[in-house]
């Protein structure tokens, strides 16, 4: 698999996007992600978009390290998205997707997502999750789809 270069950028402060539709799931995933994702990494801001537009204006301005989308948004899901800003934004920072049901994980592989996580969000493993992207943005060492964990091979 191809690896992505991701622009890294020396701040003293990761910027987080997170898009949902729901306030509730932004709640929660900013709660899980706020202050600090790990001790090697700085602290974090996450800022919350409720719609497409709005996320790919910030997206296009710059400074966001790592973005979380919703897939079960509504009108336009975390994994439309996530396929589109792929074709639409360069130097597209990691993706995670959160997804309601597992078995809806093999179609983060098609949105492109670097990660898959579980909704309800978990506030152990999001950060942890969130965190390896990013450091494997920054090693240059992310791969364009990384492995959807318990996704079985369709070959």
């Amino acid at each position: 698999m191809p690896r992505r270069q991701v622009k890294e950028i020396k701040r003293d402060r990761l910027t987080l996007a997170v898009y949902s539709s729901d306030r509730e799931v932004r709640a929660q995933v900013k709660l899980a992600l706020s202050d600090l994702l790990a001790n090697d990494l700085p602290p974090v801001k996450v800022n919350e978009f409720a719609t497409p537009p709005a996320l790919i204006k910030a997206l296009e301005a710059g400074g966001i390290d790592g973005i979380v989308l919703d897939g079960e948004s509504t009108p336009l899901g975390g994994m439309g998205l996530a396929h589109q800003l792929r074709d639409e934004i360069p130097d597209l920072p990691p993706v995670v997707i959160l997804v309601a049901r597992q078995v809806d994980a093999w179609l983060a592989t098609w949105s492109r997502a670097d990660a898959v996580a579980q909704l309800p969000v978990d506030p152990l493993t999001l950060p942890a999750l969130v965190a390896d992207v990013i450091r494997a943005a920054r090693a240059g060492t992310l791969t364009s789809r990384m492995t959807v964990p318990g996704a079985a091979s369709r070959h």
